[in-house]
């Protein structure tokens, strides 16, 4: 039972499950499924019979495809409170992209049978499921076009834009973007290479568009990064 709270508890802090009550939450804790996983493991394959709803508790997971030279296409890097897979509880059908932890990661797992239950009784969780999808769909597009019609220094300032939206934080020195990610990573978001990514960084921060220091960013000129667009 203490461990069923505990869960209850987190619960309420994942954007997904506001508005349920607490009722509702311990309903959703029952049937979730806890996982563990290390550093570079596998979640899913793409291409893998889909059979769940993933919640990161803690820890990192990047979403990623191989395209059809074999190299690797990020499409999203999660954390904590995040949802994935959430597109197999709609037609049951395989990943459509593989997942893979970052860093040891925590999650729950809720099961297409036991999902399906819950967004009867809860139409709101259907809504928010449906509302995630159009989020990703539309990140989908926004990448596909930025590779088509965007050389690499578009690519990597669109990719900065978005943080900025995302998690970004307003100081007096600029915008501050405190991401975990590395250069390999970065360059895989953007379809480029990890030497690329550093030279247009350093171009960057050149022109006056940012600072650079390890895995912090600020950017000083959003207007001017815009202009790469």
């Amino acid at each position: 039972m203490a461990a069923l709270n505990k869960n209850v508890e987190y619960l309420k802090k994942v954007p997904f499950f506001e508005g349920l009550s607490e009722e509702d939450l311990g309903m959703v804790a029952a049937v979730m499924i806890e996982r563990s996983y290390a550093k570079g493991s596998v979640l899913f394959m793409e291409g893998e019979q889909g059979e769940a709803l993933f919640v990161i508790r803690q820890g990192r997971v990047k979403i990623s495809k191989s395209t059809a030279d074999g190299r690797e296409q990020i499409l999203h890097m999660l954390k904590d409170g995040d949802i994935f897979a959430e597109v197999v509880l709609f037609d049951r059908g395989p990943y459509p992209a593989t997942a893979e932890a970052v860093e040891d990661t925590q999650c729950w797992l809720l099961r297409s049978a036991d999902m399906e239950k819950l967004m009867q009784s809860h139409p709101l969780l259907a809504i928010k499921l449906l509302r995630v999808m159009s989020k990703r769909l539309r990140q989908a597009q926004l990448l596909v076009r930025d590779l088509a019609l965007h050389d690499a220094y578009g690519r990597m300032a669109g990719l900065l834009l978005r943080f900025a939206r995302r998690e970004g934080k307003q100081t007096k020195d600029g915008i501050v973007l405190e991401l975990d990610l590395t250069r390999q990573e970065m360059a895989s978001m953007i379809g480029t290479s990890r030497e690329t990514v550093a030279r247009i960084l350093s171009r960057f921060q050149k022109d006056g568009v940012l600072t650079l220091d390890k895995q912090r960013i600020v950017l000083l000129d959003e207007e001017k990064l815009r202009e790469w667009t």
